[in-house]
């Protein structure tokens, strides 16, 4: 019976010809692949298997650095996106008024040398809320006093006049829209630069332009821009578009009615201006205020004049006593001298003394005189 060792303990080359023998294989492989590019497709068709088992192994990574950059590049599009609606009004707002200024130019450049536009100072707000009034059309606003919004201040969308501020509160405000009722926005036509005054509906949605006669040049889709007449409105911000135009040969004003040009009620994002109208001064109140200039110094001039007479009545006055009393004190001391003069020799003689007889033949007599 043959006897052989089990496989454990068969034993092959030595350790030191395998060492030899991979040193040399990683040596032949190395300069193959090194100057022959060998081993390139071995090592594409490894990749392309270990590939799924590399994407497993890093899913875990993956996940966290994906939930780490979706918060930051979530924070950075809500910056981003502020950002840019401020900007879109702002670029809004000046290309608005570069329109209004091409159409001021054309129809009054042959006629008026207008000054310099100055540019009004904006800040963009939030539109919170309605008013609870539904008779109203009243919004409020994301900002107040302590962000410098004015009462009376014009309030704006890229399209157009949204409103007017009628209430300030330090963190809010209220705007009241230009479609109510009761606000009244004066206009011009920029076709043909007819002014006159537009008002809201009691509906809520459209606009009527009031005081417009039956023979205007008026035409449906006409622009409305603001006059600037009243110093609260800047002059050029588009308003509404005519819409309809009824003529009744029974009155002497058409009935026009127009439609916002701004989207009232889905405007989001607006500008508040703070415009600084420069109006002349009033030639009547500067008469006026010159003319109480002059009463009051009128009235100031004679009551100095006799403050003037007064004080020198009252120091010629006291002059008159000081001289009157230093004269008298001049004349009295050489008089006083004089008596206190004659009065010493007086002092100095000696009484008379009457002797005892004649005193008593003189007691004698009053006492027979009293007898008879």
């Amino acid at each position: 019976m043959e006897y052989s060792p089990p496989p454990l303990f068969k034993q092959g080359p030595s350790a030191l010809a395998r060492l030899i023998f991979f040193v040399v294989l990683s040596l032949a492989l190395l300069v193959s692949d090194a100057r022959f590019k060998t081993l390139e497709v071995v090592r594409g068709v490894l990749g392309a298997g270990l590939y799924p088992l590399q994407r497993a192994a890093l899913v875990p990574r993956d996940f966290f650095m994906g939930a780490a950059d979706l918060a930051v590049t979530s924070s950075a599009l809500r910056t981003e996106n502020t950002q840019l609606h401020a900007r879109n009004l702002q670029l809004s707002q000046q290309a608005n008024e570069a329109a209004s200024l091409a159409a001021e130019n054309a129809h009054l450049r042959a006629l008026l040398q207008l000054s310099q536009r100055i540019g009004a100072q904006t800040t963009p707000a939030e539109i919170q809320y309605d008013t609870r009034d539904p008779f109203t059309q009243k919004v409020v606003i994301g900002g107040g006093s302590q962000q410098g919004v004015q009462n009376g201040s014009p309030v704006l969308s890229e399209d157009g006049v949204i409103g007017q501020v009628t209430r300030v509160f330090p963190m809010q405000s209220e705007v009241t829209l230009v479609t109510d009722k009761d606000q009244a926005v004066p206009v011009e036509v920029v076709r043909t630069g007819l002014r006159s005054v537009i008002y809201g509906t009691a509906k809520g949605d459209l606009l009527d332009l009031r005081f417009v006669p039956i023979s205007a040049d008026l035409q449906v889709g006409d622009e409305l821009v603001t006059s600037g007449l009243d110093g609260i409105y800047p002059q050029g911000l588009p308003v509404a578009k005519v819409l309809r135009v009824d003529k009744q040969a029974d009155t002497a004003f058409a009935r026009v009615v127009c439609l916002p040009l701004a989207a009232v009620r889905g405007a989001r994002q607006v500008l508040v201006l703070h415009y600084v109208p420069q109006v002349p001064p009033n030639p009547i109140a500067a008469e006026e205020a010159a003319a109480a200039a002059e009463a009051k110094d009128a009235k100031k001039k004679p009551t100095r004049a006799a403050d003037k007479k007064s004080d020198k009545k009252a120091d010629d006055a006291k002059a008159k006593p000081a001289a009157a009393a230093s004269a008298p004190a001049q004349q009295t001391k050489p008089a006083a001298n004089a008596a206190a003069a004659e009065t010493k020799p007086a002092q100095q003689k000696p009484p008379e003394r009457r002797p005892r007889e004649s005193l008593r033949e003189e007691a004698a007599k009053a006492v027979e005189k009293g007898g008879h």
